[in-house]
């Protein structure tokens, strides 16, 4: 499962459409997002409502605490909130350590309202953790003993029952409204593959919930089930991250193939690089080094997977070897082309793409004293090995070769050793 956050203005859109479908509750929440281009005409003719209510604004970034940091504009008109938008359009801001322009907003209507309550819902290996409280808020964590929660194993369903434990100690007339709630919007998050959801808060208006603040994440490994469901969803980059060249070459080329090609530069100025195949061995290598001590080291997360033709591995080896040869010190460096035992991906093909950009990049790998370490297994493994093998000896670079004999991590160990050798 892959957790990706996605906007509140997208998360309450798929709430209020789906909550209707699965549970016949009607959400009378209203929203409109606002970048950049936004023309504010454009806008109160798409949304009327947006000038016949007052309104708030905030930033819809994927950070929270937004009242706290002052982000949050409340009973505002629509012309206070064009001149809200246009004062903090693309100003930096700092949150949480992370420094990054304020590129998207949310509008809604201004909501009166006394009481608030907290939901989240946490998708866990066995199953899902759901929590709610009567103190929801900016100061839900100053009341986090007030909070309720019950775990649902996943062979369970949601039902009264089941949910009475979290809503035992609201008044009588509201406990089956909130009741219904919170079963409705469990039955969306397991439809729509949410991985995580918080409200907070959500109030109660004209006694029919109506939530406030939203927090989504959707597994994104689900996307193939759920493509009409989703709609046109996006998925942002946490607040503060800005995908390098290399970063957003990788990026497109990933959404214009079957495959998945997955690349995140951590430190430029690495020793230690990886070029792996499968999401799960690519997370082996780099917890690995990482557990040895050497994480500082870690140039990059890298992954290919999905069984990617030869010209695409070539494309994307390119790149990783680009990245890892970039400001030669005069010290080793160490690449790691590795995999688990693959069930279907022709590693012959595979290798044949890597040995191509290995060949292309001989001087680049030179010039870096660039020590491989190949660890593989799988269809035609023995041939794809072969060929490395034999690159080596080719253009005198030190290229180790291991079969599924070798375990995935004991090459991060050597590669390791590599580089301490001349400290």
């Amino acid at each position: 499962m892959a957790r990706k956050k996605i906007r509140e203005f997208h998360s309450k859109n798929l709430i209020k459409e789906h909550l209707k479908r699965i549970a016949s509750i009607h959400l009378d929440t209203l929203s409109a997002q606002v970048t950049e281009s936004t023309d504010f005409v454009e806008l109160t003719n798409q949304y009327p409502w947006v000038s016949t209510t007052k309104l708030v604004v905030k930033p819809d970034m994927l950070f929270g605490k937004r009242g706290k940091s002052g982000l949050v504009a409340l009973n505002l008109d629509i012309a206070q909130v064009a001149q809200f938008v246009k004062t903090r359009l693309g100003v930096q801001v700092e949150i949480g350590g992370c420094k990054a322009p304020i590129t998207t907003f949310i509008v809604e209507p201004f909501v009166p309202h006394d009481d608030e309550y907290y939901l989240s819902i946490v998708s866990e290996r066995l199953g899902c953790t759901i929590s709610f409280s009567e103190c929801g808020g900016i100061e839900i964590e100053e009341n986090w003993d007030k909070v309720k929660t019950i775990f649902l194993p996943t062979e369970k369903t949601m039902t009264l029952e089941a949910c009475a434990p979290l809503i035992a100690t609201l008044p009588l007339e509201i406990r089956g409204i909130i009741g219904d709630f919170i079963m409705g919007v469990f039955a969306v998050f397991q439809d729509l593959d949410f991985s995580f959801l918080e409200m907070n808060p959500f109030t109660l208006v004209n006694e029919k919930p109506y939530p406030l603040d939203m927090r989504g994440e959707l597994d994104d490994t689900a996307a193939f089930k759920n493509f009409n469901k989703w709609g046109k969803i996006e998925f942002p980059l946490p607040f503060g991250r800005v995908l390098s060249p290399a970063e957003s070459f990788i990026n497109s080329f990933d959404e214009k193939t079957s495959a998945s090609l997955k690349f995140t530069v951590l430190n430029p100025k690495g020793r230690i690089w990886t070029m792996v195949a499968g999401g799960g061995a690519s997370v082996i290598y780099a917890d690995t080094v990482g557990d040895l001590g050497y994480a500082s080291e870690l140039g990059n997360y890298a992954e290919y997977s999905g069984a990617p033709n030869e010209d695409e591995v070539l494309q994307y080896a390119r790149v990783v070897i680009d990245c890892a040869t970039s400001d030669p010190d005069g010290r080793k460096r160490a690449l790691l082309i590795g995999g688990g035992i693959a069930n279907f991906t022709n590693v012959a093909t595979t290798f044949s793409g890597i040995i191509r950009a290995l060949k292309e990049k001989e001087s680049k790998l030179k010039a870096a004293r660039m020590n491989i370490y190949v660890r593989r297994g799988g269809p035609n493994y023995q041939t794809g090995l072969a060929k490395m093998s034999a690159l080596g000896e080719e253009l005198g670079l030190p290229i180790q070769v291991y079969g599924p004999e070798a375990t995935m991590t004991s090459i991060c160990k050597q590669a390791i050793d590599c580089i301490i050798s001349e400290a």
